[in-house]
């Protein structure tokens, strides 16, 4: 059996594992630089730094976030997981957007009844608006 090739897929930006990487290593840097002796400010630094390091180590080991192709939608599950929503499965394709600190934050979200799928731009490397239309445009009529 041949394994389905999705029509389209939408993954982390290219350059955002190597800044949370390059963030990390500073992180370190600077609890170095700056922890005078306190041991504390040490393991804080580090514990930071290890934390955006898994960030970035999960951008690395799963980029692709969300696919498309005619049997439904795969996305990502856990930390690096996948799971195919069928099409029937899919209620409703949404974009939430949210005013915060004098901007708008908007989240592609797909509800599958049982199960809600959140995604950002920096998920999916495109505005959640555009890839919504393209997952509308994708789906199959069922009304005829």
């Amino acid at each position: 059996m041949d394994e389905i090739t999705p029509s389209r897929t939408w993954r982390v930006p290219a350059g955002l594992p190597a800044a949370k990487l390059a963030g990390a290593v500073l992180l370190v840097a600077l609890g170095l630089l700056f922890a005078d002796g306190d041991s504390v400010r040490l393991v804080v630094a580090a514990l930071a730094a290890a934390a955006l390091a898994g960030w970035a180590a999960r951008d690395l080991v799963a980029p692709v976030r969300l696919a498309v192709d005619s049997d439904g939608l795969t996305v990502i599950r856990g930390f690096a997981g996948r799971r195919l929503l069928p099409w029937s499965a899919v209620e409703a394709i949404t974009v939430d957007r949210r005013p915060r600190l004098g901007l708008t934050s908007e989240t592609l979200e797909i509800d599958a009844g049982e199960s809600l799928h959140l995604l950002g731009r920096y998920d999916l490397g495109a505005t959640p608006e555009e890839v919504a239309a393209e997952l509308r445009a994708a789906r199959p009529d069922t009304t005829g």
